[in-house]
């Protein structure tokens, strides 16, 4: 392990951990430290130095992304091989450095956001008592406790009526779309038009299934009904309730203007009601299922937002005559949502902890909206410009930089904020971006949005 040597200089005008930073890239440079060697922990050079460990990471945090060194979990940090030029500057890129990048740094999470305990609780409880359950593979479609619990849920929340025998369990939204596309095809239906810009996964799904894609803009009132086409059997897949990137909510008018389109059209409407819990501001927007009478919509939901991202269990509400179709090919199918998850969500759903959950979550998270915008006002003014502050988890967020949007992301990156591009509403002078806002505990807000601002000047 190499051994750092550094005599600080406090009359110097550079922050110590420019200091810590400088010498580091030195002697990588100069070959006194070779590629490949170990360098200290954080804590070893933060002792050795007698500087705060803070000044350390922050110094180690520049140097990971500057690509200067590496970090292997488990193992710790290692010099970097830097090839350099003729003058002996490394001649690096944003892309050289950005894979390696993500795959290396974590993102930071709110543990007070989701009540293990009763989660932990209810797991116990499956395999206490329903162990025998656990011994048989699941249904394709879900298990029964589960479908009936979700009824139950929709139609208590969202006022939407479902039968569970028309309710499909799936390990996330990419798989029920897989099944959806099935049936659809099934149907002899073989143009999906998707809102422009929209949730991407679900668009490579549907594209792959071999449906046909057909992009609709979305305005502050939702997808373009006027683009929809007329006069053949097709799709459309909407979020009426909050619209991803942009947070557009789809008035009572224009949902009725879509049902009627779907009807005359022969067409089905896909509504994704994901995050439709998480308004924080009035009551949440009823479904669109809950307007139909025609039977043409499918229902989409999921409990990523409102459980832990670990648990991937989303669900749909399939209309009768789709019901039966894939009733007709689910025994070709075996079910990748895990059995005792399936049954641990029932109980908690069936003891009440489910509902006291959304309550601390949505008044956390409307708190924690709040100290965000704060925060973004009062260290970058109009160089960020919140897009949607109504719903969900995650800021959408318009940034006046003159650096590259993937350098922005990857800054964030460095010091655990995770931000995804939204190239659809980006242009030449600015970058859009999705911020995990929620994810922050309260006391690391302000402060880390603060740091944000450093790094990205």
């Amino acid at each position: 392990m190499k051994r750092i040597i550094l005599e600080t200089d406090n009359s110097n005008k550079q922050f110590l951990y420019e200091q810590v930073y400088d010498t580091i890239k030195s002697d990588i440079l100069n070959g006194s430290i070779k590629a490949g060697e170990k360098l200290p922990s954080l804590r070893s050079l933060s002792g050795d130095l007698g500087l705060s460990l803070t000044t350390i990471e922050q110094a180690y945090n520049q140097l990971l992304v500057e690509g200067y060194i590496t970090a292997k979990p488990q193992s710790g940090f290692f010099a970097a091989e830097v090839k350099t030029s003729a003058r002996g500057e490394r001649n690096e890129t944003v892309e050289e450095i950005s894979e390696e990048t993500l795959e290396r740094n974590e993102f930071i999470h709110d543990p007070s956001s989701f009540d293990f305990v009763k989660w932990k609780k209810c797991t116990n409880e499956v395999f206490n008592y329903y162990s025998e359950q656990l011994l048989f593979e699941s249904d394709p479609q879900g298990e029964r406790a589960l479908r009936n619990e979700v009824a139950r849920y929709i139609y208590q929340s969202r006022g939407v009526k479902a039968n569970p025998d028309r309710i499909v369990i799936g390990a996330g939204t990419q798989q029920i779309t897989s099944h959806l596309a099935r049936i659809l095809l099934r149907m002899d239906i073989k143009l999906v038009s998707l809102e422009e810009p929209g949730y991407l996964p679900v668009q490579s799904v549907l594209r792959d299934s071999g449906l046909q894609i057909n992009h609709i803009p979305v305005n502050y009132d939702g997808i373009d009904l006027s683009r929809l086409p007329s006069n053949i059997s097709s799709a459309v897949y909407v979020s009426p309730s909050n619209q991803f990137p942009t947070g557009a909510v789809m008035p009572i008018g224009r949902r009725y203007e879509l049902i009627d389109w779907a009807v005359k059209n022969g067409s089905i409407i896909i509504e994704d009601d994901y995050d439709s819990e998480l308004r924080y501001f009035g009551r949440p927007v009823p479904a669109l299922k809950s307007l139909d009478e025609k039977n043409c919509t499918v229902y989409l939901g999921s409990f990523s937002s409102t459980l832990f991202p670990a648990v991937k269990i989303s669900y749909m509400v399939l209309p009768k005559e789709m019901a039966e179709i894939f009733d007709e090919i689910k025994g070709g199918y075996t079910q990748t949502c895990s059995k005792s998850e399936q049954l641990t969500l029932a109980l908690f759903m069936e003891k009440g902890y489910y509902y006291t959950g959304i309550r601390k979550l949505r008044a956390m998270n409307s708190k924690k909206l709040d100290l965000t915008l704060d925060a973004f006002g009062k260290y970058f003014g109009k160089e960020v410009e919140p897009l949607d502050t109504r719903s969900g988890i995650t800021l959408t967020i318009r940034v006046r930089s003159k650096r590259p949007l993937p350098e922005l992301i990857l800054l964030a990156r460095s010091i655990g904020l995770e931000m995804v591009p939204i190239s659809a509403i980006t242009d030449q002078t600015t970058s859009a971006l999705s911020f995990y806002y929620s994810q922050l505990p309260v006391d690391m807000i302000e402060p880390k949005i603060k740091e944000l601002e450093g790094i990205w000047r």
